[in-house]
């Protein structure tokens, strides 16, 4: 059985992963540890655990239990102390605690949720995510750096503090890799964190598996505004150190008009500028039905459909 890598955070992973588990492939999901914001913030600041919700997200997608179990996973409360705290973080940090490890913990809740593969932390140290502006205005947090609107004016650096060693299981599981997947997701947010870690980039390198790039479907205003392509692929190229890429997937799916209208106040569509024989332009997107009227966010409005994109990487994992 083909062993499938997928290295990013937030919902990008959780896109990936769903579609990916219903395919006979050994699946592995390194995951960043930079998520600062809303209940995982505060669950970081106040017990000083390891930031649960991109890994909940990765576990829940990977899950094989219930839906009622996977629906308790995901449950905010929604009033009192708890407000805002999702139950799934709230049981990680939990068996944290309890176990001693975090690693340990995520190992605990993949099999209360029956996980088919893997969910690796890419480093097990505290780290905050920092970004230096050009106007020299310093960014403290994924939560900041997620805000701003200032980042395509340009940035000095971007770092992690401290500086972190990377989780020797994730440079094992990018070693004995036959395909990698890097993205979609937040490309400063949830792509460059991972490949700040020290010794990832330098794995990703030496690995010799098939490497998939997955270019994110929107930009976001004020941070990748006018992107195209080119200028993803020139900004990860830029962390790694080398084109690594075997295969660049891209969306060539216009969105519905309207869509795009309700949208363009956080992004335009991505646009493909690149004539590369790498490049495998498919349909991806998602459908509005999939997304219940109560999570209608600008941000989840435009997304990757996970079937479709699952079947893409399928095809390579297949040529192999």
């Amino acid at each position: 059985m083909k062993k499938v890598v997928i290295i990013g955070g937030g919902t990008g992973n959780f896109t990936v992963l769903r579609g990916l588990k219903d395919y006979p492939v050994n699946l592995s999901a390194i995951v960043s540890m930079a998520d600062d914001g809303g209940s995982t913030g505060i669950l970081r600041d106040e017990l000083g655990v390891l930031p649960p919700g991109d890994v909940r997200q990765c576990l829940i997608a990977l899950s094989n239990s219930s839906n009622m179990m996977r629906s308790l996973m995901n449950y905010r409360f929604e009033n009192g102390g708890l407000e805002g705290h999702s139950f799934g973080n709230l049981l990680l940090s939990a068996l944290e605690k309890v176990t001693g490890s975090f690693e340990k913990a995520v190992e605990e809740m993949g099999k209360i949720l029956f996980i088919k593969g893997k969910v690796i932390p890419v480093t097990t140290h505290q780290v905050r995510l920092k970004m230096l502006l050009s106007n020299r205005k310093l960014l403290e947090g994924e939560r900041e750096v997620y805000l701003s609107h200032e980042i395509d004016q340009g940035y000095k650096s971007i770092y992690l503090e401290p500086f972190p060693k990377a989780n020797p299981y994730a440079i094992d599981e990018i070693i004995n890799a036959d395909v990698i997947v890097l993205g979609p997701g937040g490309l400063h947010t949830s792509l460059i964190p991972n490949l700040l870690v020290e010794g990832l980039s330098v794995a990703l390198c030496a690995s010799t598996a098939k490497k998939v790039f997955v270019v994110n479907l929107m930009n976001r205003k004020g941070q990748t505004t006018g992107f195209k392509v080119s200028n993803y692929l020139e900004e990860i190229v830029r962390f790694i150190g080398k084109d690594i890429f075997d295969y660049i997937l891209v969306n060539n799916e216009p969105p519905p008009e309207e869509l795009i209208e309700v949208y363009s106040d956080e992004g335009q569509i991505v646009e493909n500028d690149l004539k590369d024989d790498r490049i495998i332009a498919s349909p991806l997107l998602g459908g509005p039905k999939e997304i219940p009227k109560k999570d209608l966010l600008k941000r989840s409005l435009i997304r990757h459909d996970s079937k479709k994109l699952a079947q893409e990487l399928i095809k390579i994992v297949n040529y192999l």
